[in-house]
């Protein structure tokens, strides 16, 4: 499955990046994630259909505020966040289980 964006009010959800335009493996290790492979593992798990993974963003500047993933075998769903970030995360994972209901 390719990633798919999710449009949650204040913020908006879509896949991990690092390239020329985004980077999000500085916010990736405000939550703690130092794999320099992480961004590119969590596409291929996309791919996969193994695990999806979402960053949770500041629609207009973009910025990681938190991350979610959701398992599609067991459906279960987890957060990460930045300090103080924690209704972006709330929120990416209400839309996340709308996602889930929906899709899966």
């Amino acid at each position: 499955m390719e990633p798919v964006e999710i449009n949650a009010g204040a913020w908006y959800l879509r896949a991990l990046r690092a390239d020329d335009r985004v980077d999000d493996r500085p916010a990736l290790a405000d939550l703690g994630e130092h794999r320099a492979d992480y961004v590119s593992q969590a596409n291929a798990q996309w791919t996969a259909e193994t695990l999806f993974t979402w960053a949770v963003c500041e629609p207009t500047t973009g910025e990681l505020l938190a991350e979610v993933t959701l398992d599609p075998t067991t459906r279960a769903i987890e957060t990460r966040t930045r300090p103080g970030h924690e209704q972006a995360a709330q929120t990416g994972a209400e839309a996340v289980a709308r996602f889930a209901e929906a899709m899966l």
